[in-house]
């Protein structure tokens, strides 16, 4: 199984993700600010993922404290947990696992900081745990949604790598397969940084799933095709009326699936559901380096001097969606989410599965 987070007790280990598919090599990360910068160059990505290996960060934060006191080590871990939450401001999995943490911390107030310092690891290997098996969890239930020879497009990754291992997207995809239900899989490029041709098809490579790379532009004209009967993609945020932030072009593949009668479902664990905001105009969308845009792989693709837009994420409204996976079920609208442990809205109706194009 791929395992791009890995502590030690010493270290976090992270597989490097800037240097997929070509270099395989796990970069050590052994204080928080290293954490810190790894989830800013992507090193890590992906939302779950980015929440595990921030508990993680608070870990370290933790080890390396002088403190000899709760009150001086409890400002040790803010200071960590505020230079980690700055680091990428769209995936509330980041927020939602520093909380968990410093929650942690609190709730053993008076406890001998050995302990603490004992309790704090568990408690984000319990985070890491968690996370995969509520992946697995979600591929069980998206299996109902995949037909026999499903033909799925998928943007950006959402697999193993963005996650603590197994997948949310990729994760029902997974399933899907085990069952040999996957005839294919339309991997989109995912421009500018390239994470469904880097990352995405490097995955189902390693898993022996059937893929077709193709460009992003691509995704449009293969559903006009009648070549892809339900799309399944991650996510980042999602509000709690079920408008979802994803990588850039989400939105685009949304509208075209929607012209085309094409199912669209979003797979997240419920720690990336964001009760706090009642739509998804008030997520925050992260802007990105306009080098990421001028060029690929450090070759300048465009003029150095022409101005950029790189947002990294857009939103898909909720009247786009089909269903959206959790580990708790299948939702569907109206979204209603109250709480980021929500209930499934009820068990899918007989039959509603993917769609098989001509």
């Amino acid at each position: 199984m791929i395992t791009p987070i890995r502590f030690d007790g010493e270290a976090l280990h992270l597989l490097d993700q800037t240097l997929l598919p070509g270099e395989e090599r796990e970069r050590a990360c052994r204080t928080w600010p290293e954490v810190a910068e790894a989830i800013r160059s992507l090193v890590v990505r992906g939302a779950p993922a980015i929440g595990v290996a921030a508990a993680f960060g608070v870990v370290l934060a933790a080890r390396a404290s002088r403190a000899t006191a709760f009150e001086a080590l409890l400002a040790d871990l803010e200071e960590a947990i505020k230079g980690l939450a700055a680091t990428r401001p769209t995936a509330v999995n980041l927020f939602w696992a520093l909380d968990r943490m410093r929650g942690a911390a609190l709730a053993l107030r008076g406890t001998a900081l050995p302990a603490l310092r004992a309790a704090l690891a568990a408690e984000a290997q319990a985070i890491q745990d968690e996370d995969l098996a509520a992946n697995r969890a979600m591929g069980a239930h998206g299996l109902v949604l995949v037909p026999e020879g499903a033909r799925i497009l998928t943007h950006c990754n959402a697999g193993a790598l963005a996650t603590a291992g197994y997948g949310t997207a990729l994760g029902v995809i997974r399933a899907a397969h085990a069952k040999g239900r996957v005839a294919r899989v339309w991997v989109d490029e995912t421009r500018p940084v390239m994470q469904g041709s880097r990352l995405t098809a490097w995955e189902m490579v390693r898993e022996g799933i059937p893929h077709t790379l193709i460009s992003d532009v691509a995704a449009g004209f293969v559903m006009q095709q009648g070549q892809v009967d339900l799309v399944v993609t991650g996510a980042d945020r999602i509000a709690a009326n079920g408008d979802t932030a994803n990588k850039i072009g989400t939105y685009a593949v949304a509208v075209l699936a929607r012209h085309h009668g094409v199912p669209f479902y979003v797979a997240a664990p419920s720690s990336t559901i964001d009760p706090s905001i009642p739509s998804g105009q008030a997520i925050v969308i992260e802007e990105r380096s306009a080098a990421e845009v001028r060029g690929v792989a450090g070759r300048l693709t465009a003029p150095a001097d022409s101005p950029v837009y790189n947002p990294a994420f857009d939103v898909t409204p909720a009247a786009l969606i089909t269903a959206i996976i959790t580990e708790r079920g299948i939702h569907r609208p109206p979204y209603r989410f109250e709480s980021n442990l929500p209930l499934p809205s009820g068990p899918p109706p007989i039959g509603r599965v993917g769609r098989r194009a001509g």
